[in-house]
């Protein structure tokens, strides 16, 4: 039986306040040609793992990594951008009132988010989120990103559930659900936009609630 719901954050309750992804236009600012997948991976390591004194020293270390110059207009173009998207990122619409339904139906809630210092602590703040959740585990605490089997560990311990009391719902294949599923949790994909094709999926949070009482007859 299903007792705790894991939620990533950005694209599942959250809307980036940017377009494209500001990872993705990082990736452009810096003008690095590797290819996403093999760029992301060192880019959230440096970037994510880690409290930082503030974005500029963030920053700083992204460009040492990627072999860039950290000249000042370089590094203020990326933290502007970063802090743009934290001030116009905003939730969906659906997202309180499934974690409200959810607390008042007994589930455990727990949220698990690769994310730098500086952007969804302060958005739990700023729209009220933290009373919703039982626990929560971002990368720059932990120092571990949903592909290491110890973030997700270390969230269904404080949450005090096993592998398979425990449901993961993120908007990414390889990190969310690919993650979970490597921890021994079962997990489910939102996508929003109905564009990826995949066998445990749904277009929002309120078709959540069936998927539950599938898992729970």
């Amino acid at each position: 039986m299903i007792k705790a719901i894991l939620f990533d954050f950005w694209g599942t309750l959250a809307e980036q306040g940017v377009h494209p992804s500001p990872i993705g236009q990082v990736k452009y600012i810096l003008r690095i040609k590797v290819p996403f997948h093999e760029y992301i991976v060192p880019f959230e390591k440096t970037f994510m793992t880690k409290e930082y004194k503030d974005l500029t020293d963030a920053f700083t270390a992204v460009c040492k990594i990627f072999g860039r110059e950290p000249r000042d207009w370089l590094v203020e173009k990326l933290v502007g951008m970063w802090n743009k998207n934290k001030l116009l990122a905003k939730l969906y619409p659906d997202t309180i009132q499934v974690l409200e339904e959810l607390k008042k139906r007994g589930y455990k809630l727990g949220l698990i988010s690769n994310t730098d210092f500086a952007s969804v602590e302060s958005l739990l703040d700023k729209f009220d989120m933290r009373k919703y959740f039982d626990a929560v585990h971002l990368s720059y605490k932990t120092g571990y990103l949903k592909t290491d089997k110890e973030s997700f560990e270390g969230l269904l311990k404080d949450l005090h559930v096993k592998r398979d009391e425990a449901l993961m719902v993120g908007d990414s294949i390889v990190t969310d659900v690919e993650g979970a599923q490597n921890a021994g949790i079962k997990a489910i994909l939102i996508d929003r936009r109905d564009r990826r094709e995949y066998e445990e999926k749904i277009k929002d949070l309120t078709e959540l609630r069936g998927k539950l009482e599938e898992e729970n007859e």
